[in-house]
């Protein structure tokens, strides 16, 4: 049998099997020889197709490698039933490929998880965990999933976006760039909010960047996804439990490990629950220009959207206002029209009708930044001061002065 003769799935698949019966790794002498044994004779070209495959089959993602390696993948999802959708930067589309139903899309994911370091079985039905390639795995399993075990594989950029190349990309539409550099310059505590893929943590990242070199940046995250261009970044990550579910270390550990460390700017990653108990004390523990991300709809939900976050924490609505109002200045929303993302909203943390409330500063108009209600109180809070080393010395002198020029 030739390898043109037979499915080359199928081919990968039995040399796949026999080199894991044996323990072999998979080095071309070790596949050529699996291949012989199994009836396929191959030229050149077809041993380095399936050395690839081999490879992707034992360590990668599979039959999904080659869509999570093509240039410009953000996401690979997979439905229960094996149904495949991509998103590689214009919005989901349905992929070519589908996976072989339950038999083949469960041991990927149990694999993928071993492979992270976490368990995904009857009893722990579900996994949110990175890849060692930086890959963003998420799994949950039947009966959780009725149709069948769904994959959600998020692809960490290739390379790091500046704020420059989000200008220039209408990410960061005309009139916004100023501002958020005089927010950072300014040293203001921010929240970016926005829905899943919206840009939350390439935006953050881009506004990191622009940190002065003098300061010292620590990064508090659940799952290391911000990388941000800057010459002092510390790392913290937290564990989770083993299996007997010993040995974990949440955000609330690492936030105070945090502020022993001598950090000029306290970063909280992405809260998705309870952790928001823990970001909202790290912006309150008097080191300004701290940062996060949080979902929501738009600006003005965040703060009903930080209540019941916080509420799985036990944490009363009147704490949450007090801990926002104190530690949050702006809150920058992004969103997602069609396949472009960008910042849609600076909007200013302050009482409003008797509430804690997101009051919108600057809006995006037709043709960019435009100014509304809270434009004002933006103003007064990036008042002239003396910043950092490192700042650009117009906005070090009068970070306000960009926002005269708007609409």
């Amino acid at each position: 049998m030739r390898a043109a003769d037979a499915g080359f799935g199928g081919v990968v698949e039995a040399v796949r099997d026999r080199l894991a019966r044996e323990g072999t790794p998979p080095d071309p002498p070790a596949v050529a020889a699996a291949a012989r044994a199994e009836g396929v004779v191959l030229g050149a070209a077809d041993l380095l197709r399936l050395l690839d495959g081999v490879g992707a089959a034992l360590t990668g993602a599979g039959r999904l490698q080659p869509l999570l390696e093509a240039p410009g993948t953000t996401d690979v999802l997979v439905n229960g039933g094996g149904a495949v959708w991509v998103d590689d930067g214009a919005g989901l589309r349905r992929a070519d490929l589908s996976l072989a139903g339950e038999d083949e899309v469960r041991p990927l994911a149990v694999r993928l998880a071993a492979g992270a370091g976490r368990r995904l079985d009857e009893a722990s039905p579900f996994v949110d965990a990175r890849l060692p390639d930086g890959t963003r795995l998420h799994a949950v399993l039947p009966p959780l999933a009725p149709a069948g075990t769904h994959l959600s594989l998020r692809v960490p950029a290739v390379r790091r976006l500046g704020f420059d190349e989000l200008e220039r990309s209408g990410a960061v539409p005309p009139g916004f760039g100023p501002v958020l550099r005089a927010v950072v310059a300014g040293r203001l505590s921010l929240l970016v909010s926005g829905g899943t893929g919206t840009g939350k943590t390439t935006l953050l990242q881009a506004l990191l960047g622009l940190v002065a070199p003098s300061e010292r940046i620590v990064l508090v995250e659940d799952a290391g996804e911000l990388r941000p261009e800057h010459p002092h970044v510390v790392h913290l990550e937290a564990r989770h439990g083993n299996v007997e579910g010993r040995g974990a270390v949440g955000l609330d550990d690492l936030v105070r490990q945090a502020l022993r460390m001598r950090p000029d700017r306290l970063v909280v990653g992405e809260c998705r629950g309870a952790e928001v108990r823990d970001l909202l004390a790290a912006l309150n523990t008097g080191h300004a220009g701290g940062a996060g991300t949080v979902h929501a709809n738009t600006a003005s939900d965040v703060p009903v959207r930080l209540h019941a976050l916080a509420a799985t924490a036990g944490v009363a609505p009147a704490v949450v206002d007090a801990q926002l109002l104190a530690g949050v200045d702006v809150v920058v929303h992004v969103d997602r029209r069609g396949g472009t993302r960008a910042v849609a909203e600076v909007g200013v943390v302050d009482r409003h009708d008797g509430r804690v409330g997101v009051v919108p500063a600057i809006v995006r108009g037709p043709a960019g930044a435009c100014r509304a209600s809270g434009f004002a109180r933006l103003h007064d809070r990036l008042g002239p001061g003396t910043w950092t080393d490192g700042v650009p010395a117009d906005l070090a002198a009068d970070p306000a002065a960009h926002l005269e020029a708007l609409p």
